[in-house]
């Protein structure tokens, strides 16, 4: 892109930001333009590098996932911000460009400021982040999580019942095989009355928990309808 090109990108990311809610004042904006011109030519030397490793990994610019450069903690950190975000609304991109052009800290994410920069941050792309997202919500046995008593007792948060969470292990995963879900999504567009249901069911995951002290339980929908009722060992609830 010329510097031109860039500058009329920039004005179309500007206008996004008054869009979402974060508008930039003059002196912001002149900033940015600084930052994104000398992170350009800070990273022109590697340029024709990025190119050659970008060939060799086409098609597809979800095989040169720039979240394969975080850590497991940092990605997940990375997801939960996006999904807040999202789930509010709002740009993640323009709030945390927000952040770095006001110098605020921005929490548990301000490592993608301070170890990657802007050059990263520009190469992300939905495609990538719908690659972790999912990946990151499939469990395998061994994993360590804490299910809800909401899964076995009726409870309310602000009531004399409330919501607990107890470790567990996880010891066995049972998920539909693409083929079947394919059988049986093609068996529900056909004009029957019946088996909707069966069908329907076939194509929920399950999987089955230890307790630390040695009771197992069924958990049902446990991507679904119960993905609700546990949650990632040590990781406080964002529900």
């Amino acid at each position: 892109m010329t510097p031109a090109e860039i500058e009329a990108a920039l004005r179309v990311a500007f206008d996004a930001c008054d869009a979402e809610g974060y508008p930039l004042s003059l002196e912001q904006q002149s900033l940015l333009l600084q930052l994104v011109a000398q992170q350009l030519e800070n990273g022109a030397a590697l340029s024709a590098t990025d190119s050659a490793v970008s060939d060799r990994n086409k098609p597809g610019d979800s095989q040169n996932n720039p979240l394969d450069a975080l850590t497991v903690d940092q990605r997940r950190a990375f997801l939960d911000y996006v999904q807040e975000a999202q789930a509010s609304g709002r740009s993640w991109k323009a709030q945390l460009l927000n952040d770095w052009l006001r110098g605020n800290d921005s929490g548990p994410v301000q490592f993608v400021r301070d170890q990657f920069g802007l050059n990263w941050l520009e190469q992300v792309r939905p495609v990538h982040l719908a690659a972790y997202a999912e990946a990151a919500l499939r469990l395998k046995v061994g994993d360590r999580i804490e299910v809800a008593n909401s899964l076995w007792e009726w409870v309310q948060d602000d009531g004399p019942c409330s919501r607990e969470w107890f470790p567990c292990t996880v010891i066995s995963v049972n998920e539909p095989a693409p083929q079947e879900s394919a059988n049986s999504q093609s068996a529900s567009s056909e004009p029957e009355t019946t088996g909707m249901s069966e069908a329907s069911e076939t194509r929920q995951a399950s999987c089955c928990v230890r307790f630390d002290n040695g009771m197992e339980y069924e958990i049902q929908g446990v991507y679904e309808w119960n993905r609700y009722n546990w949650r990632w060992a040590g990781e406080e609830s964002r529900f």
